[in-house]
């Protein structure tokens, strides 16, 4: 179902920006055949209602050489709401740890965690993860092979 504060000129403007937020409303504007004016106050209005909370850039990791991902499953031990909370607030300042998932099932957490080896991952993990409070079991899978890597929400799926 549609969200009632979307419309199709809205999903558009979303669309492009997520395959380029480098675009200039000009830019947008003119692929739209909107006024300028009209987007400038669409995004601003897509902002303020918390629907653009940012912008990046998407670096190549191959360029950076073979580097390690591991997605790391994190059984805690303790599952009150202050515990859950702090493993939350420790494992997300970690700059290794690129997404931090609570979940349902056998584990708490899924962490997607990002080194430069094997070497850098046991480190992280003794010298960072481990030292967290009330870690239970942890199940690590390392990636092979990267064959589709997309941040871009398919929006025409969601709503």
């Amino acid at each position: 179902m549609l969200n009632q504060t979307l419309d199709q000129v809205d999903l558009d403007i979303l669309r492009l920006l997520q395959q380029d937020a480098t675009l200039s409303t000009k830019a947008i504007a003119t692929t739209l055949k909107r006024v300028n004016t009209t987007v400038i106050n669409r995004i601003k209005r897509l902002k303020d209602l918390g629907y653009i909370s940012g912008s990046t850039t998407l670096i190549e990791r191959k360029k950076f050489g073979d580097i390690l991902i591991a997605y790391t499953q994190v059984h805690v031990n303790d599952h009150t709401a202050e515990t859950l909370l702090s493993f939350q607030e420790e494992a997300v300042k970690f700059p290794e740890v690129l997404e931090c998932y609570h979940m349902t099932g056998a584990f708490d957490f899924l962490l997607k965690i990002i080194v430069k080896d094997m070497v850098g991952y046991n480190n992280f993990l003794v010298h960072k993860l481990a030292r967290i409070k009330n870690i239970g079991a942890l199940q690590s899978y390392f990636v092979i092979n990267e064959s589709k890597r997309n941040l871009n929400y398919p929006l025409d799926h969601l709503l």
